[in-house]
């Protein structure tokens, strides 16, 4: 979640409750897994996502990381010290080798003009106050300036949009998309477009009143903004000296800081850094635009804009339309929405019905971490596709660790049967552990069962997070971005990422051996995701039929089988990070008669190349195979012998 922003442990839980409270979430009760049910995906026409080989596959690049070869790693380190990537280095060398892992999409990190206190005055720029600036190089999800990009990744920061704009076409050049980030809930608290300022949140707000339905934020009158008690660790800039960190900001009166913390001194664990955005919700949480008719629900674009045509919404909705028409026109193809859950539904409806309008293949991936309202925002918001966080990765995450049962995957299928294509999975992002630090698993060699589940467990897209495939452990103590996860806030070297960069060659040339073979690894396995007809097929579980049969598997093996025609695989993946198991996957009379099994199976691992035949006795058709610790098959159906 893009707002976690705290050091410490214990200040990270501290952030993750307020946001709770706020969203309160709703855990779904449990059911018992079966092997009967059969996921299709949703008719193409439904996701509105379109690729060449039927299954996006996003590449999250945090950007001013990325291209960065600088080694240094000073915490606290400025720009000059410890350096910083431009969008020049991502060269099509770079490129290239994203779209060997099958990637359609690049998402672009940190685009969009942040607050930062690295000091651009001489471009034009104010300076921002390091009081209300988390790190020196800024969050980017304290976006100062919709309608520009962040200087730290131009070569020239006076031809940073160009510079930008010159990226999406080499990227467009090599097959892939560009999302960058939208972030509706909160903007900076010096939030002022240089390049457009008529168009900067808050000029015509009246802030005599706590809420007036077209201000765009919310206010404490009478009060001004008083800068949180900062615990020692965490003092601005590690306590350099600085004019402008003297404790104090200039905000008068005071507004709702971006978590929806009303105080005028917020707390330290709230986001403050940011100001609430406010979309037409009264104070009370009652609604001031009109409601959404559920009518709506699954209707095309078109319907969704004719709703709203006349209708009179709050001004903040109109802003954002602006904003994400102009980055369409930059040639943007699709957002990735921070923290869409904190926005109401409606507003969604408006927005992406107008984006879809003028592009219907643009990508609307969104987070949104309460399970009971994913329909709504599917269904009635128009979002593609929506983070699978709470269930499946969250689930996942517990089965690397060794404490959960991958019985409870085939559960979370069979709840989300209807709408599992548009569920994004994932293993790492930027607000979530490294799989090779200490407090995730220790070890990226645990990925690599969760690899093959997650990219071919279901139609839904997958997401990659840069490093992850040369096995980056996210150990650097940078200053305000604390270990475990790569930083977000500081200039910074990701060691293992700048190894497979090799000073921009993008070759691996300093890449250990066991860091090239897990990049090779991924590259099969995404390949066989963006590029095999069964991975956007149907779906069925082999887990219940594997457990009953006498073999090794157990609740550390999962099993199931995708088909699309002629096309099936038959996927085993071992999670045991310490046995070899002789497994004997079994295929359930339903697959059987769907797949017409009347004799034995050749199959192709498209993992190692072996071969091997399946087992036909008394009209049951089972898969007996050999599987290391962590080790997976991926069973390409060949042909089917004769009896």
């Amino acid at each position: 979640m893009a707002y976690i922003s705290m050091k410490t442990s214990l200040q990270r839980r501290a952030v993750k409750a307020t946001a709770l409270a706020l969203i309160a979430p709703l855990l779904l009760s449990c059911q018992q897994p079966s092997d009967k049910v059969v996921i299709k995906p949703a008719p193409e026409q439904e996701m509105s996502v379109s690729h060449p080989n039927g299954k996006p596959i996003v590449y999250q690049m945090f950007t001013r990381l990325f291209g960065n070869k600088n080694t240094t790693n000073k915490p606290w380190g400025t720009l000059e010290e410890n350096g910083v990537g431009k969008f020049s280095d991502i060269n099509d060398n770079a490129l290239s080798a994203l779209k060997s892992m099958g990637v359609t999409h690049v998402w672009y990190t940190g685009i969009v003009h942040h607050a930062s206190v690295t000091d651009y005055s001489a471009y034009g720029i104010p300076v921002d106050d390091p009081d209300v600036v988390k790190g020196r190089a800024g969050s980017p999800y304290a976006v100062r300036d919709y309608y520009n990009v962040n200087p730290d990744l131009a070569d020239d920061p006076a031809q940073r949009l160009e510079e930008f704009e010159a990226l999406v076409e080499r990227t467009h050049a090599k097959g892939m998309r560009v999302i960058i980030d939208i972030v509706p809930n909160h903007v900076a608290r010096r939030y002022a477009s240089l390049t457009y300022p008529e168009t900067s949140f808050g000029l015509h707000d009246n802030t005599d009143v706590a809420y007036h339905k077209d201000n765009n934020f919310y206010y404490v009158p009478g009060q001004a903004f008083e800068v949180p008690d900062i615990p020692e660790n965490l003092t601005p800039l590690g306590g350099e000296p600085h004019a402008l960190a003297d404790g104090k900001f200039d905000e008068n009166p005071a507004k709702w800081t971006g978590n929806g913390a009303r105080a005028a001194k917020p707390d330290v664990n709230d986001w403050y850094e940011t100001v609430k955005i406010n979309y037409g919700v009264r104070p009370d949480g009652t609604f001031d635009f009109p409601a959404l008719p559920d009518a709506l629900r699954g209707k095309a674009a078109s319907q969704h804009v004719a709703f709203w045509q006349d209708k009179d919404v709050p001004d903040s909705w109109v802003k954002f339309k602006d904003i994400t028409q102009y980055w369409l026109d930059k040639g943007v193809d699709g957002f990735r929405y921070d923290m869409a859950e904190m926005v109401p539904v409606a507003f969604w409806s408006y927005l992406n019905s107008h984006i879809k309008i003028r592009r219907s293949d643009a990508f609307l991936l969104a987070e949104v971490y309460q399970p009971h309202l994913y329909r709504d925002y599917l269904q009635l918001g128009l979002m593609d596709s929506l983070y699978d966080k709470v269930d499946f990765y969250d689930t996942l995450k517990r089965i690397m660790q060794g404490t959960g049962a991958t019985s409870e995957l085939v559960t979370i299928q069979q709840q989300y049967q209807d709408i599992a294509p548009q569920l994004l999975h994932f293993l790492e992002n930027h607000d979530e552990q490294r799989i090779a630090s200490p407090d995730f698993a220790g070890d990226a060699e645990k990925g690599k069962p969760a690899l093959v589940v997650s990219a071919l467990m279901s139609a839904s897209p997958m997401m990659l997070y840069f490093g992850q495939e040369v096995g980056e452990d996210g150990s650097e103590d940078m200053g305000f971005g604390d270990p475990t996860r790569t930083t977000i806030f500081d200039y910074a070297g990701v060691p293992a990422h700048q190894r497979w960069m090799n000073n921009g060659k993008f070759d691996g040339g300093q890449l250990t051996d066991a860091e090239k073979a897990l990049r090779h690894y991924y590259e099969t396995v995404m390949h066989i995701a963006a590029t095999h007809p069964a991975a956007t097929g149907d779906y069925a579980s082999l887990h219940q039929s594997s457990l009953s049969g006498e073999s090794d598997y157990s609740e550390k093996q999962l099993a199931f089988a995708r088909w699309k025609g002629d096309d099936k695989l038959i996927v085993v993946s071992n999670f045991d990070a310490e046995n070899t198991v002789s497994l004997n996957i079994v295929l359930p009379p339903p697959l059987q008669q769907s797949w017409a099994v009347n004799s034995p199976l050749e199959l192709t691992d498209l993992l190692t190349g072996r071969t091997l035949t399946s087992i036909y006795t008394d009209q049951q058709a089972s898969v007996a195979l050999s599987l290391p610790p962590l080790g997976s098959a991926v069973l390409s159906v060949t042909k089917q012998t004769s009896k």
